[in-house]
């Protein structure tokens, strides 16, 4: 039997879980650490959506499936004009943890259909989950630089 494909992440954020549920769902808060123009409606069926920086200039959509406020999120995700992972084809998972004084944030994005994906996923993660601990604890994470993987598909 083959593994699932999930892409796994921890990461310790100096801001209580309130904090970072805040950077998680509102859309003024996304965009000081990912992407150009975010849109939520943080309730079950609710919108996600989130227009990327750059020439790359992605579009990430998808619904929320599970909201329990500063607690845990889940929503479908997939990236318009994909054919791989099309909006609302994966699905991340949040989970956030009062420790040490701040947040652990755990996440797990399945879902994804290859291990190409995997990997491209993996690094966006890694990328934006240090540029919102960042945030969340009050510095400044400068403009987004994030450069994807060459295979991955831009939007047109």
């Amino acid at each position: 039997m083959n593994e699932p494909i999930v892409v796994r992440r921890e990461i310790q954020i100096a801001a209580p879980p309130a904090t970072v549920f805040a950077f998680l769902t509102d859309p003024e808060k996304i965009i000081r650490w990912m992407g150009a123009e975010a849109t939520t409606e943080a309730h079950p069926d609710g919108v996600y959506l989130v227009k990327g920086v750059s020439e790359w200039g992605r579009v990430a959509r998808g619904a929320f499936r599970e909201v329990v406020p500063v607690h845990r999120l889940a929503y479908s995700f997939g990236w318009d004009g994909d054919e791989e992972v099309p909006p609302g084809s994966s699905l991340v998972e949040i989970d956030l943890l009062d420790r040490e004084g701040g947040t652990l944030l755990r996440m797990a994005h399945s879902g994804l259909p290859n291990a190409a994906q995997r990997a491209g996923h993996s690094k966006g993660w890694e990328h934006y989950l240090g540029r919102l601990a960042m945030v969340a604890s009050g510095e400044n994470p400068g403009p987004d630089r994030f450069h994807p993987p060459e295979d991955m598909p831009r939007s047109q």
